[in-house]
């Protein structure tokens, strides 16, 4: 059954109006990151990092975990996704904001895949509206049920991108 997603606040989709932070989300969905850590995987100065992890936290999208000493002694904060952006309905927000920075995100991570263990399809059907809202709600129902599932730590871990579009 699909997730109840609840309507997102404009302070939420204004903090996820960014392909960086969309990038941290996903870094931190199975395991807790520091600032430093991040910076380093995302190639970024750990100033601006931390600029939009702090945004993330104010947001309700991240969590700080409990803070460790890093190698030189210097306190340092993980921090964890709290899966709240796979919860949110972003119907009343802008499109075009929201899906730009998902296609942002996307393209930075695959500009870092292996692109021999990478899998793409491409697909154009004639459908008319009622076949695309029931070929979505399909799609939706797996990615949820594979959301869903028990997290396996030992398991590898695999990004999906999903994007249906007009053909023109």
């Amino acid at each position: 059954m699909p997730l109840k997603r609840r309507p997102s606040t404009e302070a939420e989709v204004a903090a996820l109006a960014s392909g960086i932070r969309l990038r941290i989300i996903r870094l931190t969905s199975f395991e807790a990151m520091t600032n430093k850590e991040l910076a380093a995987r995302l190639s970024r100065d750990p100033a601006t990092t931390l600029h939009h992890v702090r945004r993330l936290v104010d947001a309700g999208f991240l969590v700080p975990q409990e803070p460790r000493r890093g190698a030189r002694g210097a306190k340092e904060i993980p921090y964890l996704s709290t899966g709240l952006s796979w919860q949110l309905d972003y119907g009343g927000a802008d499109p075009v904001v929201v899906n730009e920075a998902m296609l942002e995100a996307y393209l930075a991570e695959m500009a870092d895949a292996d692109l021999a263990e990478t899998e793409t399809t491409r697909l154009v059907v004639q459908a008319d509206a009622e076949e695309v809202a029931e070929f979505k709600r399909r799609l939706d129902g797996l990615l949820e049920e594979f959301a869903a599932r028990p997290r396996d730590p030992a398991a590898k871990r695999t990004a999906v991108y999903v994007s249906v579009y007009p053909s023109r």
